[in-house]
C-alpha cells in the first residue's frame, strides 16, 4: 500500500482529543510537556496534561464557550498556553495564538475580525497591550487572566483562570463525551498570517490537516519513539503551532518550552532534541557560532577537525546532487563522525537530533554546506500556513542544495504558466476566517491552491522556491530580478544581520546591510576592532571594507542585472518592534522602503 493512502487511513477518524486520550491512558507517567530551562522547571505526563486539559474544558463550557466560536490567546510560553489551547479544542470551538508583538492596531484587527467571545490573558503585558481595545470588541463575553492582580476591578467580564479551571465538579463521562464527539474535518484552530502584504488573513486548520501534516513527517524522516523536542518560535506561528503542540500529541512526544529564546543554547543541551526545525536565522546564527570556536583550534585538533570536514561536507554534496557515497568515503566518514564531529555537535546539543529542518525563508547553501561539515544536516522544507506548514520536504535521499525538496506523500505540487506554484492534497487548509464566521475556500474548484510563490520543479521531482510572486523585482529596464536570491548571498557574511535587495521600478539593484547584533561585536573583536556599539561599528573602515567584499562576492555569482551596485550599512537591530520584521523574522518590505526612505533615495542620488 502506498505511504499516502497508509496515512489516509491513520489519519481517518482521529483527532487530537481522542490522539489525547490515547496518551493519558497508554502513557498516563511518560512525560507530556516540561516547562522552562534549568532548575526550576516542572513536568506535566500525558495523564496530568490531559486532567489539567479536563479541568479547564468545564469551566470554559460554564462561561458559554460553544462550538464554532472563537477563542484568542495571548500568553507567553507556559504550560497554560497549551492546556488553554486543547481545552478550547475540546468544546469544538477555534482558539488562535497571538503574537505578543502586535500593535494596537494589529490586536484590534485581529480581535475584531475573529469576533472571539472569549479571551484567555496572561498578566501586565498583555493587560497593558489588549487594555486599550476590550471595550471595541462587541463579541468579547469573558477574559480569563492568569495573574487575577491585573484584571480591573468592576469589570464583570474578568474572571480568573484559576477560578475557572477549578470552579466546575469533575465529570469525567462528560469530558469523554466532548472527546468524541469531535470530528476529523472539524475546524481546529485558526492562524493569522504575518501580514507581510496587507491585512493578516485568519487560516483555519482541520485536525486533519494537523494530523496529516504531523504523520507525514514521521513517515518521511523517522525519529526515536517518544521523541523530545524544544518548543522555542512563537506559539501563533504555524510551525510552533504543529510541531509544539499537535505533532507532540500524535507521536506522544515530550515537549521542552523555552520561554526565552536566549536561553535556546542552554534549552538545547538540556533536552538534546530529536527534531529541531529552525528559521534561517537561528541556523544561520549556530553556524557563526561553530565557526568561531573551530577558528581557535591548533595543531593536531584543528588537522583531524578539518579531515572530518572534508568528508563530511564531501558526501554531503554527493548525496545532494543525487549520487552515492563511495562505500570507503562512508567508512571514514563513520569513524570520523564518531571520533570527531559527534562531540562538535554535543556541545550544542544536537548529538541526539535525527530531523532538523529549515523554512520560512531561504538560507543560505554556505551555510547549511558548513552546517553539513560538522555532521548536521540540515534540509530545507516548504510550505505556508496554508499548507499546514510543509508541503515539501528535503530528506536525505532526495535533496539538492538550494531546493526545498519533493512534495510529502499525497501531495500535488505544479507550476502555473507564470511560474506560480500549486499545491493540493490532505495539508491544504479549507480556507480563510471570515469576520461572520463563515470560511472562503483557499483553493480553487479542482483543490489547487496558489502559493503566491514561485519557482520550478526539476527531473527529480525536486521544487525550487526563486521568489515571492508579489516581491519580484522589476527593474525600469523591464529585468525581473528574486530578491530574495540576492539576499541570500549577503546574509551569509557573519556581520549580516539583515539584506534587502531593492531596485522595483529604478534603474539598478541597491541593498541596504545590517548588522548583527550578537555576531558583529565578536567579529570585530576577532579582528582586532576597538569599537563602542553598533552605531560606531556601522561606520568603522574595516567592518564597511568587509561588507564591501562580501557584496563583490555575491555579485561574482549573480547574472550583471542582478547585481548590486551601491549598498549602506546600518546598525540594527532590525525587531518587529521596529517595524521592519514579521513577527515570524519575515521582511516587511513596504516598511522597510518607508522606514529607510532617505537612505534609500541616497543611493539613486
Amino acid at each position: 500500500m502506498a505511504i499516502a493512502e497508509q496515512l489516509q487511513q491513520t489519519v481517518e477518524g482521529s483527532t487530537i482529543p481522542r490522539l489525547l486520550r490515547r496518551n493519558a491512558e497508554q502513557f498516563p507517567a511518560l512525560p507530556a510537556l516540561t516547562t522552562g530551562v534549568g532548575p526550576d522547571e516542572g513536568t506535566l505526563t500525558w495523564f496530568q496534561l490531559r486532567a489539567e486539559v479536563a479541568a479547564l474544558t468545564r469551566g470554559l463550557a460554564a462561561l458559554g464557550l460553544r462550538e464554532g466560536e472563537r477563542m484568542l490567546i495571548a500568553m507567553s510560553k507556559r504550560a497554560e498556553h497549551w492546556v488553554a489551547d486543547l481545552a478550547a479544542v475540546h468544546l469544538g470551538a477555534l482558539s488562535c495564538s497571538t503574537y505578543d508583538t502586535l500593535s494596537t492596531e494589529q490586536i484590534r484587527f485581529v480581535a475584531r475580525h475573529s469576533a472571539a467571545t472569549v479571551l484567555v490573558l496572561e498578566g501586565e503585558e498583555q493587560m497593558r497591550r489588549w487594555g486599550p481595545v476590550l471595550d471595541d470588541l462587541p463579541d468579547l463575553r469573558a477574559v480569563v487572566v492568569l495573574d487575577w492582580s491585573v484584571a480591573p476591578e468592576g469589570d464583570e467580564r474578568f474572571v480568573s483562570y484559576q477560578a475557572v479551571r477549578g470552579g466546575v465538579k469533575p465529570d469525567e463521562a462528560a469530558f469523554e463525551a466532548l472527546t468524541d464527539a469531535v470530528t476529523t474535518d472539524q475546524p481546529l484552530t485558526v492562524v493569522y498570517t504575518s501580514g507581510t502584504t496587507g491585512d493578516p488573513k485568519g487560516v483555519v486548520l482541520t485536525h486533519r490537516n494537523v494530523i496529516y501534516e504531523s504523520l507525514m513527517q514521521d513517515e518521511l524522516v523517522a525519529v526515536p519513539e517518544h521523541p523530545r523536542t524544544l518548543a522555542y518560535l512563537p506559539m501563533a506561528h504555524i510551525a510552533e503551532r504543529v510541531l509544539g503542540i499537535y505533532m507532540p500529541i500524535c507521536n506522544a512526544g515530550h515537549v521542552t518550552i523555552c520561554p526565552d529564546p536566549a536561553q535556546l543554547l542552554p534549552g538545547l543541551l538540556q533536552v538534546r532534541p530529536h527534531g529541531f526545525f529552525g528559521v534561517p536565522r537561528v541556523w544561520e546564527k549556530l553556524a557563526a557560532g561553530l565557526r568561531a570556536k573551530l577558528s581557535t583550534l591548533t595543531g593536531e585538533r584543528a588537522a583531524a577537525v578539518g579531515q572530518a570536514q572534508k568528508l563530511a561536507l564531501e558526501a554531503f554534496r554527493l548525496r545532494s546532487e543525487g549520487r552515492e557515497v563511495p562505500e570507503d568515503v562512508a567508512d571514514s566518514l563513520r569513524q570520523a563522525d564518531e571520533q570527531v564531529l559527534l562531540p562538535i555537535r554535543a556541545a550544542v546539543g544536537f548529538d541526539e537530533c535525527r530531523r532538523a529542518f529549515s523554512g520560512a525563508a531561504p538560507i543560505p547553501t554556505a551555510v547549511l554546506e558548513f552546517l553539513a561539515s560538522v555532521g548536521l544536516a540540515v534540509y530545507e522544507v516548504w510550505g505556508l500556513s496554508e499548507t499546514t506548514g510543509a508541503a515539501t520536504v528535503s530528506i536525505p535521499g532526495a535533496f539538492a542544495l538550494g531546493a526545498v525538496g519533493r512534495p510529502g506523500p499525497g501531495i500535488e505540487v505544479k507550476a502555473a504558466e507564470d511560474g506560480e506554484l500549486l499545491v493540493r492534497g490532505p495539508v491544504v487548509v479549507p480556507g480563510y476566517l471570515r469576520a461572520e464566521g463563515g470560511i472562503e475556500p483557499a483553493a480553487d474548484a479542482d483543490g489547487w491552491l496558489a502559493t503566491g510563490d514561485v519557482g520550478t520543479i526539476d527531473d527529480r521531482g525536486i521544487v525550487t522556491v526563486t521568489d515571492r510572486k508579489k516581491e519580484i523585482i522589476i527593474t525600469d529596464g523591464g529585468k525581473n530580478i528574486a530578491p530574495t536570491k540576492v539576499e541570500s548571498l549577503l546574509r551569509a557574511h557573519p556581520l549580516v544581520a539583515q539584506a534587502v535587495a531593492i531596485g522595483d521600478r529604478r534603474p539598478y539593484i541597491t541593498a541596504l546591510l545590517v548588522l548583527d547584533e550578537e555576531m558583529a561585536p565578536l567579529w570585530a573583536k576577532a579582528n582586532g576592532i576597538d569599537a563602542g556599539g553598533l552605531e560606531e561599528l556601522a561606520r568603522h573602515p574595516e567592518v564597511l571594507a568587509a561588507l564591501d567584499a562580501a557584496v563583490a562576492e555575491a555579485n561574482a555569482r549573480l547574472a550583471r542585472p542582478e547585481q548590486v551596485k551601491r549598498h549602506r550599512v546600518l546598525p540594527g537591530p532590525w525587531t518587529a518592534e521596529s517595524g521592519e520584521l514579521t513577527p515570524k523574522l519575515s521582511l516587511r518590505r513596504r516598511d522597510v522602503d518607508r522606514l529607510h526612505a532617505t537612505t534609500i533615495e541616497s543611493m539613486y542620488t
